[in-house]
């Protein structure tokens, strides 16, 4: 399907008749075309945003409400201008999805139109939950793991043991919802999926770069917590790895649909390695502490060890 179809113009043109710019902007960008949302539509809500006039709300709600239409090409196509503007966005308009009990209900969704309809109702459930899930764990954190600081002064660096050991969880959570998404180099076939799978990618390098600094933190910390906290911690620190592989598939499929290898982090043992190599090194005056080779942890030869045995 190419172009506007004449539901699409009679959309714009009543929003259009209310006065609603926003609205109309809206529409536009969550058109019936098989196409990514328009740059100019979507630079023009981004603006909207930051202007103390624009009602944000409104906004929201009418991505909402269009993202409750029975064709899979606008409802993807909504949940992609939410993303964007969660991302790009007055951070208010983050602030008030958060504050909603529910965002968006698309379990059961299903387009019945044809073949594709149904391969991309699959995507659009998975990615749904997913936008879902970085709402609540703003709701969480009161900040967005995206958007945070990173680095040796960001937020997860100099986070407290107590808010770390909430906020990893929520972090690991989004990152699982993320990586559900399961998709394949081939189901990246039309203009729509594959604007979304880029916004997840983005989105992915910066939960991952979070995500090791809440790590290398927790590593930090470690010596310093209390036996319940260190039980936690390295429950958090066994989910780290594991998680290691399904980023790494995920960016895999980002190089075989021809991202730039330059854009693609690198996930070396390296890294994994000198932070094995910190722990192991450290050391406390009350515990001997070992390197278990098996699950790649540390422990303590008392009063509780790895639980590889």
């Amino acid at each position: 399907m190419s172009g506007q179809t004449l539901t699409d113009r009679i959309a714009a043109a009543q929003y259009s008749l209310t006065g609603s710019e926003v609205a109309r902007a809206v529409c536009k960008a969550t058109t019936h075309e098989q196409t990514a949302p328009k740059k100019k539509h979507l630079e023009y809500l981004i603006q909207a945003t930051q202007e103390t006039n624009v009602n944000v709300p409104q906004m929201a709600d009418t991505l909402i409400e269009r993202a409750g239409n029975a064709s899979w090409v606008v409802v993807f196509k909504a949940l992609i201008a939410t993303h964007h503007l969660m991302v790009h966005g007055n951070e208010k308009f983050l602030q008030f999805l958060s504050s909603r009990n529910t965002l968006f209900n698309l379990a059961n969704f299903l387009d019945k139109t044809g073949s594709h309809g149904y391969d991309m109702s699959t995507f659009i459930r998975r990615y749904s939950r997913y936008l879902n899930e970085k709402s609540f764990a703003y709701r969480q954190m009161s900040f967005d793991f995206v958007r945070a600081k990173k680095g040796a002064e960001g937020v997860m660096r100099t986070m407290s043991v107590e808010k770390l050991l909430k906020g990893m969880p929520t972090l690991q959570s989004q990152i699982d919802s993320l990586l559900d998404f399961e998709v394949h180099a081939q189901d990246l076939n039309n203009g729509v999926i594959n604007a979304c799978f880029l916004l997840l990618f983005k989105d992915l390098i910066k939960l991952y770069a979070c995500y090791n600094d809440g790590i290398i933190n927790l590593l930090e910390k470690f010596f310093q917590m209390k036996r319940s906290q260190c039980k936690d911690g390295l429950e958090i620190y066994k989910r780290f790895l594991t998680r290691m592989t399904r980023v790494s598939e995920f960016f895999k499929i980002a190089e075989q649909v021809g991202i730039d290898k330059n854009d693609i982090p690198e996930l070396t043992q390296v890294r994994l390695t000198t932070v094995h190599s910190h722990t192991a090194t450290l050391c406390c005056k009350k515990y001997t502490y070992h390197f278990c080779a098996t699950c790649a942890l540390t422990f303590s030869t008392q009063p509780m060890g790895c639980g590889c045995s």
